[in-house]
């Protein structure tokens, strides 16, 4: 754990240098907030990178379980008057028993079978946002949503609320780093490695399988709640198939068996779509797929492979 605690100390550092940089270079003076919906894409993709990169499941459906917290704190703070911490708590609890009663049938299946049926649960919710218009405001969707805040003080600015998204990211990686080292995060390596072999070791497969698809949807939910709480704003296209799609892609863009991957390729991918591909409009899904299929020709280990890599051919070469 000790390289892996340079890397967080890393991070924190690059954290704390970033509003500075971007405070005194006009040119990426809107880039505080593309790393606000980073951070909060990569508590996502944490998530998917521990079901897919380390247990070996996929899922298609993630964005469904962002918009249950989405939409669980925003219609909780906003018609019933609930506090937004308390939103964010409910938001939880219904993406885990709904991620209980999904997982349970689902993670029977494998391979492609799985993809098939987390993706039709995807898309069953988007059709609920859609569709119950009195709860959810349907395709308009509803404003008015409460900003997050302790006592008086709210997290209204934008260097608040990354401060408030990184400090929850960097909890949620330092948890899921230290899980992945622990029995646990053993047995879903063993599971992703050779599910009968582990079977036959004595690990519950169908428990562990069910732990980390409701630990992923808890990350999810609680990246909802946090999204909802700061554009106070929503509606269904925010969470569709392409969210889903796209969450899996940051993961394999990064490296589907590093959490470090994953965070790599959100940011990365995040800042294309925000920043970098406007410029091709309607056609930015064709520069996603040819970035992808780049990864999946030449660095099938994603980008975080690649210090590896190359130090491998400086090894050959000499």
């Amino acid at each position: 754990m000790g390289y892996e605690k340079k890397k967080i100390l890393c991070l924190i550092l690059f954290l704390v240098i970033f509003p500075v940089l971007v405070n005194y270079i006009p040119a990426i003076s809107n880039y505080l907030e593309v790393m606000i919906f980073a951070g909060i894409f990569c508590l996502v993709t944490i998530g998917l990178s521990l079901l897919m990169g380390y247990a070996g499941q996929i899922s298609l459906g993630h964005a469904a379980f962002l918009g249950i917290g989405a939409y669980s704190s925003g219609i909780l703070t906003t018609k019933f008057g609930l506090s937004p911490w308390l939103g964010i708590l409910a938001g939880v609890a219904l993406s885990s028993a709904i991620a209980v009663v999904v997982g349970i049938p689902s993670l029977k299946l494998k391979g492609h079978y799985l993809a098939m049926a987390t993706l039709g649960f995807g898309e069953i919710v988007f059709i609920v946002f859609n569709e119950e218009v009195d709860l959810t405001g349907g395709p308009s969707g509803f404003a008015d949503i409460p900003y997050l805040h302790i006592g008086s003080f709210e997290f209204t600015s934008e260097l608040t609320y990354y401060i408030l998204v990184w400090s929850v990211v960097l909890i949620g990686l330092f948890f899921a780093l230290n899980l992945i080292h622990s029995r646990v995060g053993r047995a879903w390596k063993a599971i992703h490695g050779n599910e009968l072999a582990a079977e036959a070791m004595g690990v519950p497969t169908s428990k562990y399988k069910l732990k980390i698809f409701v630990l992923s949807s808890i990350y999810a939910s609680i990246a909802g709640s946090l999204y909802t709480h700061y554009i106070c704003f929503l509606n269904p296209s925010s969470f569709d198939l392409f969210w889903s799609i796209k969450f899996v892609m940051m993961v394999i863009v990064g490296g589907m068996n590093s959490v470090w991957g994953a965070i790599i390729g959100t940011v990365l991918l995040t800042y294309l779509g925000n920043e970098w591909l406007t410029a091709f409009k309607h056609f930015d899904v064709l520069v996603y797929g040819f970035i992808l299929l780049l990864i999946t020709m030449f660095l099938p280990g994603g980008i975080v492979s690649l210090p590896e890599i190359l130090k491998s051919k400086r090894t050959i070469t000499r």
